[in-house]
């Protein structure tokens, strides 16, 4: 089946269920604010399959994400809003625009440089819609993940020089945000305060991610993988013994944790991050 003869399928399941006749009860009953949910929690899960290098998981995991998109489009077509073909339109023009060096006669040395002038494309398209804008941070979506919100509201700050100049400047800050949150547990513990120090400190080290060119939520959720692996490692040892981990003392916990560690590490790709 060709690409195209399979989107139109699609869209045409997607009518099905949203008739107000013949369709299903709870697809009519949808809107964009009770699907929004849905859509991040695919693209999660897209995310999820790409870690996992499961090509099986891949494909259906997108073909989720490309019912989201349907989904929406259905309906703001059946609200006179735009349909599929505006959304897929829209965003193959966008493509074009922002490659000048593949669909122009524009040049860009290297990566870095098309992220350079992806980011100045995006600002003057900004620019050219003719909203007034108060600030650099207008439009920064509010619903993205913390870590990845306070990165692009770093970036946004940065071209208005709004920036430290160099990554040890910004690792000099780390510390300075760790002293803050000792002082405040030191003389204490007011949740409020701490909570604030806690958020001072992420956003700090978000922003260590992003001179270092390391996306921070792609690091957390890397350790967090790391975690688990050597967590389960514990439990399958202590297991084996016939033991509960409640019962085992914290030194010895941690002689496990080294000992899975260091397993972790031998098994481990060149060039992986440890810790």
């Amino acid at each position: 089946m060709s690409a195209t003869r399979a989107v139109d399928r699609l869209l045409e399941v997607m009518r099905r269920l949203r008739d107000p006749v013949g369709g299903c009860p709870w697809d009519q009953e949808q809107t964009f604010e009770t699907i929004a949910p849905y859509t991040i929690e695919e693209a999660y899960e897209v995310a999820d399959a790409i870690a996992r290098r499961d090509a099986r998981a891949l494909k259906d995991e997108l073909g989720d994400l490309l019912l989201q998109v349907a989904y929406h489009a259905q309906i703001a077509d059946e609200a006179g809003r735009f349909g599929f073909e505006e959304v897929a339109d829209a965003i193959t023009e966008k493509m074009i625009r922002r490659h000048p060096h593949v669909f122009g006669d524009a040049l860009v040395d290297g990566a870095r440089a098309q992220r350079l002038a992806w980011e100045d494309t995006k600002a003057a398209e900004r620019e050219g819609r003719g909203a007034a804008r108060a600030s650099l941070l207008d439009d920064v979506p509010l619903a993205l993940p913390a870590l990845a919100r306070a990165v692009k509201l770093q970036k946004r700050a940065a071209r208005g020089g709004f920036d430290w100049p160099e990554a040890g400047q910004v690792l000099d800050k780390v510390e300075e945000e760790t002293q803050e949150l000792r002082a405040e547990l030191a003389g204490g513990r007011m949740p409020d305060r701490v909570e604030d120090e806690v958020g001072d400190l992420l956003f700090t080290l978000a922003n260590l991610a992003r001179h270092l060119e390391v996306d921070p939520e792609e690091a957390l959720r890397r350790t967090n993988r790391k975690f688990e692996r050597r967590f389960r490692r514990i439990e399958a040892a202590l297991r084996a013994g016939g033991r509960p981990m409640s019962e085992v003392p914290l030194d010895e916990l941690e002689a496990l944790w080294q000992a899975a560690k260091e397993d972790d590490g031998a098994a481990e790709p060149a060039g992986a991050a440890g810790g």
